[in-house]
């Protein structure tokens, strides 16, 4: 049996689309700025970055791996076909809200085995995958992922680690004076 309850989305879609806003803000707040220079740094001293997650957090790495991409890195997204083999001065960077994504750990110790940087974006600051990183970004802190109604089954860590990296694309395109022109001449034409 199918309901009806289009009379209320309206009237409360703008408040969700407040708590929303406002959680993200919260968390951003909560979040230790001076790394994303650190992950930038580590992106352009790398020779190629590998970057990866699972579920929806692989959905928030490959906006961070296209833009890189557009920025003119030489990107790769784990676990594709035509992925080339990690090496020493390789950089990885893993999303993964939980930072011990089982499918994900066999990634962790294959490239810190040849040498390779690892980065995980993370909404903890200790975990299987942050305890052996070169850098760790806590996205919010330890009290900014409460149970929230109306944002389930990690929403909050998604979008607002989604915003933080979008921020890091908009900071280095206005560091390296990167155009709208020059990105689009690189992104994708076989679409």
């Amino acid at each position: 049996m199918r309901r009806d309850f289009s009379y209320k989305f309206e009237e409360n879609n703008m408040d969700n689309q407040k708590l929303i806003l406002d959680r993200l803000t919260t968390i951003l707040s909560e979040t230790d700025k001076s790394n994303a220079a650190k992950l930038m740094q580590m992106v352009d001293a790398a020779g190629r970055i590998f970057i990866g997650g699972a579920g929806r957090s692989l959905l928030v790495s490959r906006f961070f791996a296209m833009r890189l991409v557009h920025s003119g890195y030489n990107v790769s997204m784990i676990g594709e076909i035509v992925t080339p083999a990690i090496k020493a001065g390789d950089l990885l960077i893993l999303v993964s809200g939980s930072g011990g994504t089982e499918t994900l750990l066999p990634f962790v110790k294959k490239a810190k085995s040849v040498g390779a940087k690892l980065a995980v974006v993370s909404m903890k600051k200790s975990s299987a995958m942050a305890d052996v990183a070169d850098l760790t970004i806590q996205v919010g802190n330890d009290a900014s992922f409460p149970l929230t109604q109306g944002m389930p089954m990690g929403s909050q860590f998604e979008l607002s680690t989604l915003i933080y990296l979008e921020a890091i694309i908009a900071d280095n395109i206005f560091a390296k004076g990167l155009t709208e022109e020059g990105m689009r001449a690189i992104h994708a034409n076989l679409e």
